[in-house]
């Protein structure tokens, strides 16, 4: 997601002389980029510092950064689970802190990130980090931090619900005979147009399924197996987003 981030950035025009990274495994691309690579922080304090690292590591990783604390210096934090509270026991009360919940489609300028900032955020540094946050695709402020656990199961891993939707929608094709060159393209261009069209259209996905849906037709076949009260599609999502939440829940308990 970082190196997603940075792609965008420098889409925008930021130059690469005015980032520094502190990556002890840069990928080649990250080393080819001319974004200065360092060791320790720089005698200039950034306008922003961005938190892009897993979860679990992140309590390590804040160790050298921390100095930047109640200070000017706006810490941006993309990792899941990781709370305000526990960020400023980390840099301290007085630090404007925001986190944030991208997903992965950020890579191609398609994503959307949900944010929410502490007291010390205000509208002028939730607007910094819309900003930064766009070169990913759309953003949308959140009222309260709980929220962010619902976040993380909708559209932080949401992605990859989409992306087993394809594998799975794949392999029923080649069950009623496709090859698997031409199941996979009708799976992924069915799904991308499909998103697409719920995107632009009007009318909600609920009318835009009823309209592509012929009484007795093969459409209302196939939706008496996906629309079933018991086994159907709305209930296995609520309880795959629901374990999502809950890990994010967990991960904030224990993020101290």
């Amino acid at each position: 997601m970082g190196t997603a981030l940075l792609r965008g950035w420098l889409e925008a025009g930021i130059q690469p002389g005015s980032l520094r990274i502190i990556e002890p495994n840069p990928s080649a691309w990250l080393k080819e980029s001319h974004i200065e690579l360092i060791t320790a922080l720089p005698e200039t304090p950034p306008d922003v510092c961005v938190l892009a690292v897993k979860p679990q590591i992140l309590p390590d990783a804040v160790r050298m950064v921390q100095p930047l604390g109640n200070a000017d210096t706006v810490i941006l934090s993309i990792a899941a689970g990781i709370t305000l509270n526990f960020l400023q026991g980390v840099f301290g009360s007085r630090t404007p802190i925001v986190r944030a919940m991208p997903n992965t489609p950020a890579a191609i300028g398609h994503g959307i990130s949900a944010l929410i900032g502490n007291r010390c955020a205000d509208g002028n540094v939730l607007e910094l980090a819309e900003d930064l946050l766009s070169v990913a695709g759309e953003t949308v402020r959140l009222d309260d931090e709980s929220q962010l656990d619902a976040v993380t199961a909708v559209s932080g891993s949401g992605p990859a619900y989409v992306f087993h939707l394809i594998e799975t929608l794949t392999a029923a094709g080649i069950d009623e005979g496709l090859e698997p060159g031409l199941a996979l393209r009708l799976a992924k261009a069915t799904v991308a147009g499909a998103g697409r069209l719920a995107l632009l259209s009007g009318p909600s996905p609920s009318q835009l399924r009823v309209d592509v849906t012929s009484p007795a037709g093969t459409t209302a076949a196939a939706l008496s197996h996906l629309m079933d009260e018991k086994n159907g599609l709305a209930t296995l999502m609520r309880r795959s987003v629901k374990a999502a939440a809950d890990r994010s829940r967990e991960l904030g308990k224990t993020d101290g």
